[in-house]
């Protein structure tokens, strides 16, 4: 395809249309200079159109880095054995959620590896303290692959959203990533449990992980188009040396942040973060990002004792800022490409 078969791709996706699997692969393929700042033009002014210039912050509480899960990409992986294993008490999770309640957080993330000391009940109890503690926030998990049961006890805790990123949205591509225990299977159960369950849900993908290519990229959209989730979290691929992935390429910042505009166009109203990953392996990657029509950052509120320990990939950056570091560099470099960040619960809002 050329670059005007391509903007008129763009120009449908825009207005609505629905993409057949082969046409994103053409765009996906077929991406350009040209193509990608048209995609980030037409998704920056859709943004705004439901969001303004606004950029909702969440506060990141990374509370365990044990992880049952042997993932062949992810630093916690449970055979690195290079990795320094801690855990939050209950009291230093609501301890940094006091201090990001006073920063002016509205939201905290809850983020862990599939660590099961972490019970039903434990978790559980935190959510509940959490509410009471702080009953105008938002409570969002990002712990992994649990029971039906364990959901529903979670939403009635109080729990308001749920990330469960998907990696992949092709069955053959998610086995060369996880090792054979782990299921494709169950975990488009378990997005699709989230959903039924009253979630607000998130799902999401790594840009440029082995084995990906357009066709599975492809089939990302076409599972998020049916899934219809609140949010999608994308970043790029960055390899752990303590990983089966450790001398594979990392993921393009160009290309996720095409995608973060095709994402936008695809659904409007979707809450889509600037990662850490892509500040990573670009130092403006989080402006860059909102400009290419996300509306999400999430900075760190784990204690700085624990901050490098939670190493999902190599040279993470702000492992050693205090939150109010972390949040005031974020709102400065939101107000450096004019925009600005917005302390509520940041619920995603009608198209």
């Amino acid at each position: 395809m050329n670059e005007t078969q391509l903007t008129k791709l763009i120009d449908e996706l825009e207005a609505g249309h629905t993409l057949t699997e082969t046409q994103w692969i053409r765009l996906i393929e077929g991406q350009t200079e040209d193509v990608q700042a048209y995609a980030a033009s037409k998704a920056v002014a859709v943004r705004e159109r439901i969001y303004g210039r606004a950029v909702y912050t969440r506060g990141l509480i990374e509370f365990s880095n044990y992880c049952r899960n042997d993932c062949y990409y992810c630093g916690i992986r449970l055979s690195n054995r290079g990795a320094e294993r801690y855990r939050l008490s209950e009291d230093e999770i609501l301890d940094c959620a006091a201090s990001g309640y006073e920063l002016g957080f509205r939201t905290f993330v809850l983020q862990s590896g599939e660590d099961m000391y972490f019970t039903d009940d434990r978790m559980e109890h935190i959510i509940r303290r959490i509410k009471e503690d702080f009953n105008d926030c938002a409570v969002t998990l990002s712990i992994g692959e649990r029971s039906r049961e364990s959901y529903l006890r979670f939403r009635e805790a109080g729990a308001d959203r749920y990330l469960l990123r998907h990696e992949t949205a092709d069955e053959s591509h998610y086995g060369t990533l996880h090792p054979k225990e782990m299921s494709y299977e169950h975990r488009m159960y378990c997005l699709k449990t989230l959903k039924e369950t009253g979630y607000q849900v998130g799902c999401g993908f790594m840009v440029g992980s082995p084995g990906q290519s357009a066709a599975t990229l492809a089939k990302d959209m076409k599972f998020i188009e049916e899934l219809q989730p609140d949010m999608v979290g994308i970043g790029p691929f960055i390899p752990h040396h303590g990983t089966p992935f450790s001398g594979e390429p990392q993921g393009s910042v160009s290309q996720t942040l095409y995608l973060l505009s095709l994402l936008r166009l695809l659904k409007p109203n979707l809450l889509l973060p600037a990662t850490t990953a892509l500040g990573t392996i670009d130092p403006r990657g989080r402006e860059k990002g909102i400009l290419s029509g996300a509306n999400v950052v999430m900075p760190n509120l784990s204690p700085t004792t624990v901050r490098k320990k939670y190493e999902l990939y190599d040279n993470k950056i702000c492992t050693g800022d205090e939150a109010a570091e972390c949040r005031g560099c974020l709102e400065m470099r939101m107000k450096s490409i004019g925009y600005f960040t917005v302390t509520d619960r940041g619920d995603p809002k009608k198209e």
